[in-house]
């Protein structure tokens, strides 16, 4: 990747392996269900050091146009996964790793499933319960409900063991 070719060199790293590595676990996102230009655009913040890029840099990092940055940012953007903010002094945006990436982007599938939980027993509601297809729709707002609780309390322990970890946090790792 063009755009990382520096960086790398600065820090030592090979940039050819660094470009695959992007282009693997983009791969793995993609063959997990997100759109492949995102998965490429996220892989290559991933594996930017402060987590920060232009749509230039991506759209040289990554060899694409910058419609496809866009259209990636945006679906991004939309689920919480990469934030957009503004260079100061300048009208170019730069895209950012959420801190606490994972952990934020769980919380926030928590109001996803509430709002499909509360959909489906709406839906449970009017085809009515005891048929088949009202049936379905209750036991998957059943799932839901659990997978919520469940969820909740995967983030409380993971906050606890996060905190046993020799890990630094993201402002630690920013340069000044």
């Amino acid at each position: 990747m063009a755009g990382e070719t520096e960086q790398s060199a600065r820090a030592g790293r090979d940039a050819e392996a660094v470009s695959r590595f992007v282009e693997r676990f983009a791969s793995d996102l993609t063959s997990a269900g997100m759109q492949r230009m995102a998965s490429r655009v996220f892989a290559a913040l991933l594996a930017d050091d402060d987590g920060t890029m232009t749509s230039a840099e991506l759209a040289l990092a990554l060899q694409i146009s910058p419609a496809a940055v866009s259209g990636a940012i945006n679906y991004l953007t939309q689920v919480s996964m990469v934030g957009r903010e503004r260079e100061p002094g300048s009208r170019r945006d730069r895209y950012r790793l959420h801190d606490e990436l994972w952990y934020t982007t769980f919380a926030n599938r928590d109001r996803v499933l509430t709002r499909w939980e509360s959909t489906l027993k709406e839906g449970a509601h009017v085809l009515g319960e005891h048929t088949p297809a009202g049936a379905r729709l209750a036991e998957t707002a059943a799932f839901f409900e659990f997978v919520q609780a469940e969820l909740a309390g995967m983030m409380d322990r993971w906050s606890e063991y996060r905190k046993t970890l020799d890990l630094p946090t993201a402002d630690e790792t920013r340069a000044p």
